[in-house]
């Protein structure tokens, strides 16, 4: 009896054909433009975190409880290499470093700034952060002079120093002794975030770390991992570590979206924005197939009315109607999800170069061109969606059809 009813929904819909087709089509059209949008916005999140933890955080850090919140010299990791030294055998892990970090007067013969002195390793640093890539002037670091400095554009413009010039540092030491000492300028960097510009200074860690007093200790150890899903295991596989080591108590991990809720604060806006475009075109789409089926029940009550007085059930005409849908639905989504994703794989390798926004994207040290990310998780949800509200709509037709009494529904369109 099903495959009877299927037949003839499928003939049914062709009586039509110039409005099936729109309404296919506009079924195929939501289906394409929210998996190549769901992919677009996840491929966007994917390059700003990659972005973003390549320049400053990494994907996971190891520190002294509190640190993160307070920023003080003090509070270090004070054995680095006793909780680094099984990294190599945690799967996951991509690259890893450490750094010391503190703030400090930067002087040159003119003028005086603050800025975020940062301790690092400058084999180590180039493989997890991408410093090195934005060095305009001069060098990167390579530990064979430790007195030297990688500096900020802008914080080199506001000391007025270039490649060779002195800056004098004074701070405070994690012992609270004053800290001291004068760096050379051995490369200047450009990253285009103002923020990072301006304030950062690098030089090598060892001499970091004797100048504030440091001994072997750090603030930070900096891990990169191969993929953004194997960071909940790398941290569990850390805390085990550090509570082998008996540090539980003194040392935290923290993940990217902890060490910079901003980032994580403006993906979950985005998403929430995006999801009420899409909302609000599914809607559109919902009632394009509610006014379809309306209309077939209005041209077709004489009919229906005939096949209730010949014996058929109002469950049967109901099942009809529903059936005539679902293919219909089916039909615009699976030609929405193919068109979707050949179009969204085109523009994962091509990438799209948004004009005149360069300058902004830069702010983010986001790229010019972004690419978006097929995946599983973008063509369900967004085909998923359409399906169930479209299914969902023609609920209302077929109800009506069920409802429908034989001698008024054929006196009816008389």
């Amino acid at each position: 009896m099903l495959s009877l009813d299927a037949i003839m929904a499928w003939r049914n819909i062709w009586r039509n054909p110039r409005r099936s087709i729109l309404t296919i089509a506009a079924i195929a059209f939501a289906s394409l433009l929210l998996v190549f949008m769901l992919s677009w916005q996840f491929g966007s999140y994917a390059t700003m975190i990659d972005a973003v933890v390549k320049v400053q955080t990494g994907h996971l850090q190891i520190q002294a409880k509190g640190y993160n919140e307070e920023r003080e010299t003090r509070q270090v990791v004070p054995d680095p290499e006793l909780i680094t030294s099984r990294f190599d055998q945690i799967p996951g892990i991509a690259a890893w470093t450490w750094r010391g970090q503190a703030f400090a007067l930067a002087a040159s013969e003119k003028r005086t700034y603050g800025a975020l002195v940062t301790g690092i390793d400058p084999a180590r640093e180039a493989s997890v952060s991408r410093i090195r890539d934005f060095v305009r002037e001069g060098d990167f670091l390579d530990g064979s002079d430790p007195y030297t400095a990688l500096v900020g554009s802008l914080l080199a413009g506001n000391l007025k120093v270039g490649l060779g010039d002195e800056i004098t540092l004074l701070g405070q030491g994690r012992d609270g002794s004053t800290a001291a000492t004068v760096v050379m300028v051995k490369g200047i960097f450009n990253s285009g975030q103002d923020e990072l510009d301006r304030n950062a200074l690098y030089m090598t860690l060892p001499a970091f770390q004797e100048t504030f007093t440091m001994g072997k200790a750090v603030h930070e150890i900096v891990i990169l991992a191969d993929d953004l899903e194997d960071i909940p295991q790398i941290r569990a596989t850390l805390r085990k570590d550090i509570a082998a080591v008996g540090e539980s108590d003194a040392l935290v991990v923290l993940t990217w979206s902890e060490l910079m809720p901003g980032v994580l604060q403006s993906i979950k806006i985005d998403l929430v924005s995006g999801f009420i475009f899409y909302l609000i075109l599914i809607v559109i789409i919902a009632f394009s197939i509610l006014n379809t089926f309306l209309m077939v029940l209005f041209e077709r009550t004489r009919e229906f009315g005939v096949l209730l007085a010949l014996g058929t059930t109002p469950g049967r005409l109901s099942r009809l109607l529903l059936i005539e849908s679902t293919a219909m639905t089916l039909l615009g989504v699976v030609i929405g999800i193919v068109l979707g994703s050949l179009v969204t794989a085109y523009f994962e390798t091509h990438g799209i170069v948004i004009s005149g926004t360069g300058d902004m994207l830069r702010q983010f040290g986001l790229p010019e061109r972004m690419y978006p990310d097929l995946s599983a998780l973008s063509i369900v949800i967004g085909s998923g969606i359409v399906l169930i509200i479209t299914l969902l709509t023609a609920l209302y037709p077929a109800h009506k059809a069920r409802r429908l009494e034989p001698v008024k529904a054929m006196a009816a369109n008389k």
